[in-house]
């Protein structure tokens, strides 16, 4: 008797455990996956409901940090075979913002379900401040980015395989009224990044940079390779400035990438 009375108690208590483990726990491990680049700070409630102040950093030892105003809430509970996590802040989310995770033998999916009443640009997930960049240090804290960062989508999934990542879907960050402070424009201009993967054809994601408006021309195009442990991108792309503003952006053009001419080219990866 004593023996089941010890087995009882034990599982009593992981199961109280489980169910009351701390938030700080989940901010833990954000952080650990994110390489201390995006924080849970302070930290509130449980695991399964909680609350935290979301802040970017440039990682360990930097001294860069910026936070989103506000706290993100949080609930995260089973559906089915999957976790369920749905957020909500005030500042950022349109509503409530719902993602799946769903474990596998060997790999593991990421979704945002596919929402049917959405057009071919999806419908807007959130909108963001773009100085919240700074915090990720270089070059973000020179170049002291302001305007908004909407994305949308009509649905997608991001799955790890064997520590190689796959994408599938379709996502549309629009960049509004950018502007920085190493310019003397109000704005430079808004941009349109396209992310498009085909993961069940086995087709790379492939990354489209285009100018929707402004002084500053920006293009260009990429790849996103799975790696033995992630993603890796290779981009090319250029920026110029339009007839008239040369003068105005040249020493913006001089730190966005490496000059040829009029043109300065970026290259990642």
């Amino acid at each position: 008797m004593k023996r089941w009375a010890a087995l009882g108690a034990a599982l009593g208590a992981l199961v109280a455990l489980v169910a009351f483990a701390p938030a700080a726990w989940l901010a833990g491990a954000v952080t650990q996956a994110s390489s201390e680049r995006l924080l849970l700070a302070d930290a509130r409630g449980t695991v399964w409901q909680g609350s935290a102040v979301l802040v970017l950093t440039g990682g360990p030892g930097s001294r860069d940090a910026s936070a989103l105003p506000g706290r993100l809430h949080w609930r995260l509970g089973l559906d089915g075979t999957a976790l369920a996590l749905r957020a909500r802040q005030a500042c950022c989310l349109n509503g409530e913002l719902l993602l799946r995770v769903v474990p596998g033998l060997g790999r593991l999916r990421i979704e945002l379900p596919v929402n049917t009443a959405a057009g071919a640009a999806g419908l807007a997930v959130g909108q963001w401040p773009a100085s919240w960049l700074v915090g990720l240090g270089t070059p973000w804290n020179t170049l002291q980015p302001a305007g908004t960062l909407q994305l949308s989508s009509p649905g997608l999934w991001l799955e790890q395989v064997q520590g190689r990542w796959r994408f599938n879907g379709r996502a549309e960050l629009l960049l509004g009224s950018m502007a920085s402070r190493l310019s003397t424009l109000e704005t430079l201009g808004s941009y349109r990044l396209l992310l498009v993967g085909d993961a069940v054809r086995g087709e790379a994601a492939t990354l489209q940079l285009s100018t929707a408006s402004g002084a500053l021309q920006l293009s260009g195009s990429g790849q996103f390779l799975g790696g033995d442990a992630a993603s890796h991108l290779r981009f090319r792309g250029q920026a110029s400035a339009e007839a008239g503003s040369e003068a105005v952006l040249n020493n913006l053009l001089n730190i966005i990438g490496r000059r040829q001419g009029a043109v300065s080219v970026i290259s990642i990866g």
